[in-house]
């Protein structure tokens, strides 16, 4: 699973990444330790930087603490469930990340790594998105995470890693004509571990409440 990441660059370093425009009303401060049920920098198939709430409530959800189950979705059953098979094909997005934390069992217990590109560069996590409306008529946006089969580096620490799409899979990815699962699926591939690196950080990370750069010193 994916379950904390960080996106410490400006929305103005995203768009540009990204090629997207900066919309005048959004702006970022730099997060060390972003948590499900807290907003997220996403790009959306009309090619606009937006935010969403990270954990999906689907639109015909009776309630909203759902989300909170439904951080992440798996690339190999999207197509089999109801609650994804709709938004594969019309409610894709990107969020943006620049690194992700998972758990790391060892002899002392559980060890946070952080992993990212090599590079250090910003990537984004392929994602799916729903609006909700709440009793009071508000509507919400909110997203998951994809996950997929780790690649070597990631089978080291975790079974499972977030799906990264690279420059070209990320076009297809939003591309809003096409519906076909058989042309989808596929760019949900582990990334190449080749061009990823881990390290162990502070434990502090365990706690969401904490959200400061010292999580990755």
């Amino acid at each position: 699973m994916c379950g904390r990441f960080t996106l410490t660059y400006n929305i103005s370093e995203i768009a540009k990444a990204f090629n997207v425009p900066v919309p005048p009303s959004l702006q970022t401060a730099p997060r060390y330790n972003i948590a499900p049920t807290q907003n997220v920098v996403a790009i959306l198939s009309n090619g606009t930087l937006d935010v969403l709430r990270w954990g999906l409530v689907p639109s015909w959800a009776k309630d909203e603490s759902i989300g909170s189950k439904m951080i992440n979705a798996r690339a190999e059953t999207l197509a089999e469930k109801p609650s994804f098979k709709r938004l594969l094909n019309s409610k894709r997005c990107l969020v943006v990340a620049d690194g992700f934390y998972e758990w790391k069992k060892e002899a002392g217990g559980k060890t946070p790594m952080y992993i990212t590109l090599k590079n250090k560069e910003l990537f984004a996590f392929a994602g799916l998105w729903d609006s909700w409306k709440d009793p009071a008529g508000e509507q919400i946006r909110t997203c998951t995470l994809i996950t997929t089969e780790p690649n070597e580096l990631m089978a080291s620490i975790h079974n499972r890693m977030p799906v990264i799409l690279s420059q070209e899979a990320q076009k297809e990815w939003l591309d809003p004509s096409l519906h076909d699962e058989h042309t989808l699926l596929p760019l949900l591939a582990s990334y190449p571990a080749e061009q990823m690196s881990a390290r162990p950080v502070s434990r502090l990370v365990n706690n969401p409440q904490y959200d400061s750069a010292e999580l990755i010193a």
